[in-house]
């Protein structure tokens, strides 16, 4: 659609001279999505892999968890009021017979691309809706010097970043360190839905031999939606939440926080991360 970046007048002061100049930004609109015709959510959000986002986040809420779920999705022709279609609006009609959560259709999110899902609810509700418990998954172990390669993997790669160093990004990294997916987002949680609907609609779920790197923190709804994913490790670059740490040791998940350089922090799931002997004695 064009719209990854968008191009502002900027005045410039560098050493005291003083010049305008255009400047390349990340965009940010709103998404509204829609569940069989009924509003659910908006999201701001960097337009671009929109249907994938929206299957994500139903993935996070437990609505989705199969391809053979999801029917469909489509942008809302006649979205605003002469008829023109903004593309902001998507619709996500499920597949007969896929039971609607009352988590889900019980209420309106409207969810920011810092925050996530606002107020979304506890602990509890992502245990009763997660489809694939994380301590039940084949065993992954991951080398600590395998795990300090991955944020530089992570930059790497990101495209639109180098443009306009507005983005945050999520990855999703097999076992062995090879890059599976990356996507790009205003908003963290929004990066993770796009990796998390591309597999849904792959029939890749659940990710249960995946590592998900994350630029800046690891939140709750970061935690969450690698919970429901199927993901057994989450690393961030910088730090956890204490809510994140809660439902990591809850579920499982192994979660990494300031991974920088050669140095890191093991949160919660240690077992799968290959620590020397003298490490994890001391």
């Amino acid at each position: 659609m064009g719209r990854v970046t968008e191009r502002r007048k900027v005045i410039r002061i560098r050493d005291g001279a003083v010049s305008a100049r255009p400047d390349t930004l990340v965009a940010e609109e709103p998404l509204e999505i829609r569940l069989n015709g009924k509003p659910l959510a908006i999201t701001m959000r960097t337009p671009g892999d929109d249907f994938a986002l929206a299957a994500g986040f139903l993935v996070s809420e437990g609505v989705l968890a199969e391809r053979t779920d999801l029917q469909n999705i489509v942008y809302c022709a006649g979205a605003t009021q002469d008829g023109s279609n903004t593309y902001n609006v998507v619709d996500v009609k499920t597949a007969p017979g896929v039971a609607m959560p009352d988590i889900t259709l019980e209420r309106n999110v409207y969810t920011t691309s810092s925050c996530g899902l606002c107020g979304k609810a506890s602990l509890d509700a992502v245990r009763t809706t997660a489809r694939w418990p994380i301590a039940d998954t084949p065993p992954v172990r991951v080398e600590p010097e395998l795990l300090a390669s991955l944020p530089d993997r992570l930059r790497a790669a990101q495209r639109v970043f180098d443009r306009t160093g507005g983005l945050h990004a999520a990855a999703l990294f097999a076992e062995d360190g090879e890059l599976l997916d990356i996507r790009e987002d205003v908003g963290r949680h929004n990066a993770v839905d796009k990796l998390v609907g591309r597999a849904l609609q792959s029939g890749g779920l659940p990710l249960s031999r995946t590592i998900l790197l994350v630029s800046g923190r690891a939140s709750f709804e970061l935690a969450q939606k690698a919970v429901m994913a199927g993901i057994p490790v989450l690393a961030a670059v910088s730090a956890p939440s204490s809510l994140a740490v809660d439902l990591a040791v809850e579920s499982g998940l192994t979660l990494v926080g300031f991974l920088r350089g050669s140095s890191m922090n093991v949160y919660a799931g240690e077992d799968r991360i290959a620590l020397r002997t003298a490490a994890a004695q001391g």
